[in-house]
C-alpha cells in the first residue's frame, strides 16, 4: 500500500503549474486553480501545514492526476 507523500500547499500549486494549471483567483487562503481544458479545484494554503492524505486525494481525482505524476513533477 502506497502513501500520500507530506506536501505543503505552495509546493502542491507550484507542481500543478507544472501540469498547466493556473491561479485564476483567491478567496482568503484558498487558492482556485484551473486548467484550460476546464479542470478546476480547490487548495488550502495555510502557512506552515501541510495538506492532509484526503485533501491531497480529493485534489489529484479533481485535477485527473496519479500521485506518481504528481511525484515526478516534484
Amino acid at each position: 500500500m502506497t502513501t500520500s507523500p507530506s506536501i505543503t500547499a505552495s509546493r502542491l500549486i507550484r507542481a500543478l503549474r507544472k501540469f498547466g494549471f493556473e491561479v485564476i483567483r483567491t478567496k482568503g487562503s484558498h487558492h482556485f486553480v484551473q486548467h484550460l481544458d476546464g479542470r478546476c479545484t480547490v487548495v488550502p494554503l495555510h502557512k506552515g501545514e501541510s495538506i492532509g492524505r484526503g485533501l491531497l486525494a480529493q485534489i489529484l481525482r479533481d485535477c485527473d492526476i496519479t500521485k506518481e505524476e504528481l511525484l515526478k513533477k516534484l
